[in-house]
C-alpha cells in the first residue's frame, strides 16, 4: 500500500460520522442501505452523500446500485491491509493470517 492512500484512508477515518457510518455497517454485518444511513446519523441527505463519497474514494466502502437505490459493503479487504501498514510503520511485529 503507498503512502499516499493510507494518507487518503486516514483523512476518511478522521470524522466521526463516518467512523459511525464504518460502524453501523460493521454492526450489520458489513452492509448498510443508503436510508438506513441516514436514518442511522440523523444527518441531512447532503451531508450523508458527502461523507459516503469520502468513504468511496478512500476505497473503505464499495457502492452496489439496486434499482435506484445504493447499498454499500464495507471493504473489510482493504481495513486489514490498512491495519496491518500501520504496524508496520509502527515498528510492531503482527502475526501472520
Amino acid at each position: 500500500m503507498e503512502l499516499k492512500q493510507i494518507e487518503k484512508i486516514s483523512k476518511a477515518l478522521g470524522d466521526i460520522n463516518r467512523l459511525r457510518i464504518l460502524a453501523n455497517m460493521a454492526a450489520g454485518g458489513g452492509l448498510i442501505q443508503c436510508a438506513k444511513i441516514i436514518n442511522d446519523t440523523e444527518l441531512a441527505q447532503p451531508s450523508v452523500s458527502h461523507h459516503v463519497k469520502t468513504l468511496v474514494e478512500a476505497g473503505l466502502i464499495e457502492p452496489e446500485k439496486e434499482g435506484r437505490c445504493y447499498s454499500y459493503s464495507l471493504n473489510r479487504v482493504l481495513l486489514k491491509e490498512f491495519i496491518k501498514e500501520l504496524t508496520v510503520i509502527s515498528g510492531e511485529s503482527i502475526n501472520a493470517e
